[in-house]
């Protein structure tokens, strides 16, 4: 039944993308300027989780370096490499500069001291996620590196902006701003053809099924691939030749549970403290919720900085925010109703 299994998993980047013409010709031409031989602007790419901007990111550099011979190429996910030694290494990691690099004892300044000796080609990076990185003056460096051209990628503008200090953010308040929206249901169900077309047998799944996904998956493409990816490795496994809408309603939370378990891997060590309090009480305060982190932990963060991690695990889910000021309050977040 699955022919590729490859298709079905969310960092997949497709040969051409549905519903997203607008966001791919807007990046296309910021970076049309490389075509040339010239600078272009900074693109921030902003949104909700699962509206396609890592994928549009992805796939409009891999058309980009079709375009440009000479060109070099990065993704990095800040929420892995969430430190300024990690981004740096993996910068250079991509120019094949680290063969002679410590992770204990290179200088941090070292690793940027061969960024910026760095004459080579073009070399176009993706930060995705970038609101996670532990310090943002890490982004005034890179900016100041004429042959480095990042593309930013975070859930809210705000909550990147809010933690640069006024020499990073005036440096990027000129950023291309390219917005992406949720998708439609029908947007998705394109989206869920196009991949059971490419990983799939023929008709094993009809657009009715397909159509139930996608509701249920409220404009989220991760979760609409992840539950017709357990949807189809379900019925491999009880040697079904199609995928039953029984298989596919009991995917649904299925799928959701194995996203929330991803999303919840790839939380930093203090995040996944902040979540186990949450998790904990019924209902907490941010001051209580600050009070509990700080005896768990032997350095702790600030509280603006478990303000903002409380903000990124309600935009992945995780968590929900309920009142304002003094009445507010953290829970985590109830699971969506079925469609």
């Amino acid at each position: 039944m699955i022919q590729d299994a490859r298709v079905l998993q969310p960092e997949f980047i497709p040969k051409e993308v549905a519903h997203r013409d607008a966001e791919v010709n807007h990046l296309s031409r910021t970076l049309d300027p490389l075509t040339v031989g010239e600078f272009p602007e900074t693109p921030l790419l902003l949104g909700p989780s699962g509206t396609g901007k890592t994928c549009i990111a992805r796939f409009t550099v891999d058309r980009l370096r079709e375009a440009v011979l000479e060109l070099e190429y990065q993704y990095v996910n800040c929420w892995q490499d969430y430190t300024r030694f990690r981004l740096l290494y993996r910068l250079l990691d991509g120019i094949g500069q680290t063969l002679d690099i410590h992770r204990r004892s290179t200088p941090k300044d070292e690793l940027l001291d061969r960024l910026h000796a760095y004459d080579g080609k073009p070399y176009v990076v993706i930060l995705d996620e970038v609101d996670q990185l532990e310090s943002t003056d890490v982004l005034y460096d890179l900016h100041r590196i004429s042959g480095v051209h990042p593309i930013l990628i975070a859930n809210r503008e705000v909550d990147l902006f809010s933690r640069l200090d006024d020499r990073v953010r005036s440096r990027f308040q000129s950023s291309v701003r390219i917005q992406f929206d949720k998708y439609g249901t029908d947007e998705l169900v394109a989206i869920l053809s196009d991949r059971v077309r490419w990983g799939l047998d023929d008709g094993v799944i009809d657009r009715e099924a397909l159509r139930y996904i996608a509701e249920a998956a409220a404009g989220d493409a991760r979760v609409s691939i992840g539950i017709l990816r357990t949807a189809a490795r379900d019925a491999q496994s009880q040697g079904l030749d199609h995928i039953p809408m029984d298989v596919v309603e009991s995917a649904v939370p299925a799928g959701k549970s194995e996203l929330k378990r991803k999303d919840l891997e790839k939380l930093t060590p203090h995040q996944h403290v902040v979540y186990e309090i949450i998790a904990e009480a019924d209902r907490v305060s941010p001051g209580d919720l600050y009070d509990s982190y700080r005896a768990r932990v032997d350095d702790p963060k600030t509280k603006r900085t478990i303000r903002n991690y409380c903000s990124k695990l309600e935009q992945y889910n995780l968590i929900r925010a309920e009142g304002q000021k003094r009445g507010r309050r953290y829970r985590l977040a109830a699971r969506a109703p079925e469609p």
